[in-house]
């Protein structure tokens, strides 16, 4: 196998996982109420007591669930924010094909994702404020942030890699 094939390889599978994340992540803005019935049933923390006797997580969990409930009883249309986010999440993650296409001509998506993960640090940690998030949970998004940064850096050096390996053929 040769050195650029490896690399083309190796970009192929961090921007798929990339897509796989970004998908997941907008699924999982659908169902959230589900979602976190099945989190707390898996956690079993209805059958530890409920929200009087846990952690603070836990009881962060149910005051969640709680405004959840409430919001969907009262106010349904509001979950309607959080498909659209999903959708931004599927959009997103089909832009990423043509990465997968040419990973040279389309490397500015490589940096515009770095770009968006590092905003979420600061997005995360100021509006998780105002809205009265606990600062670990602030800091639990910030991960998601930190984590996906290094998928699309790694192909962002590589496709540049890539490019220099071609030039490098091209000249005489």
């Amino acid at each position: 196998m040769t050195h650029d094939q490896i690399l083309t390889r190796r970009i192929r599978l961090l921007t798929w996982l990339f897509i796989l994340a970004l998908v997941l992540s907008g699924v999982s803005a659908i169902p959230i109420l589900a979602e976190l019935d099945w989190l707390l049933n898996v956690l079993g923390a209805e059958a530890a007591g409920g929200p009087s006797s846990s952690s603070p997580w836990m009881a962060w969990l149910f005051q969640v669930r709680a405004g959840l409930e409430a919001t969907g009883n009262q106010y349904p249309f509001l979950f309607y924010g959080t498909d659209w986010l999903a959708f931004g999440h599927f959009v997103i993650a089909l832009a990423f094909l043509g990465a997968l296409r040419d990973p040279v001509r389309n490397r500015w998506l490589y940096s515009f994702a770095m770009i968006a993960c590092a905003l979420v640090i600061p997005y995360a940690l100021v509006f998780g404020g105002i809205r009265g998030i606990p600062l670990w949970w602030r800091l639990l998004d910030c991960l998601f942030g930190v984590c996906g940064f290094f998928p699309p850096w790694l192909c962002r050096k590589w496709s540049r890699e890539l490019e220099l390996l071609a030039l490098t053929r091209q000249r005489p």
